[in-house]
């Protein structure tokens, strides 16, 4: 019979402690929009006896992020960089007149990607570190102009993590390390594909506002 009256108040004192873990959950809930630059750095493949040899690059990221609490977050990520890619062949260093082999080509292109990611963060006074993984579309896109090319879209795998800092109650600094893994793009129809996974290295610095 003791245990029967123990229940009601155990039962009692879990309810407060949900309600109080809830309420705490909560504080930590915000929404912030950010803007980064960032460099793009994609090694080169080879394979199929082409060498693909991707350029460096600039970007701009764009993120509006929401995080429920300390495991729960997530984000719509839209960027955007230069991606103009070198092909060439691998197994012959000279292509001589008359030999049918196409000669080394460069394609000037961009690419735009779209993402949605998934975040998990903890925070100590001023600084909130995050990690981040999710995937989308990466969309290449070739300049006019250019003959023997075409666009392709692939699809990426994306993580990261990083820090903010905030300075003042709804403002902030952003500071990450992003990377996209995704088979590289077949822009020149004079080459075979490497049909090789690409990973772009994206070191960010941004700001954010938090509504």
């Amino acid at each position: 019979m003791k245990t029967h009256r123990q229940f009601p108040k155990l039962a009692f004192c879990g309810l407060l402690a949900f309600i109080a873990l809830s309420g705490a959950a909560s504080t930590h809930a915000q929404t912030d929009a950010a803007a980064s630059l960032y460099g793009a750095f994609t090694g080169r493949s080879i394979a199929n006896d082409t060498v693909q040899s991707p350029s460096n690059a600039a970007g701009v990221l764009l993120e509006l992020r929401h995080l429920s609490n300390p495991l729960v977050g997530y984000e719509l990520a839209y960027s955007f960089n230069n991606a103009n890619q070198h092909y060439s062949l691998a197994a012959i260093p000279v292509i001589l007149p008359g030999s049918g082999l196409p000669t080394p080509q460069s394609v000037k292109a961009r690419a735009n990607q779209v993402e949605a990611n998934w975040l998990v963060s903890v925070g100590v006074f001023n600084l909130k570190a995050f990690a981040l993984a999710g995937g989308g579309l990466k969309f290449f896109s070739t300049s006019s102009g250019q003959t023997g090319v075409n666009g392709e879209t692939k699809p990426v795998f994306v993580y990261g993590a990083g820090v903010d800092y905030t300075v003042l109650p709804h403002l902030g600094l952003r500071f990450q390390y992003r990377g996209s893994l995704y088979r590289a793009p077949d822009l020149a129809r004079a080459f075979s594909s490497t049909n090789r996974f690409a990973q772009t290295s994206e070191p960010m610095l941004g700001a954010f506002v938090r509504f």
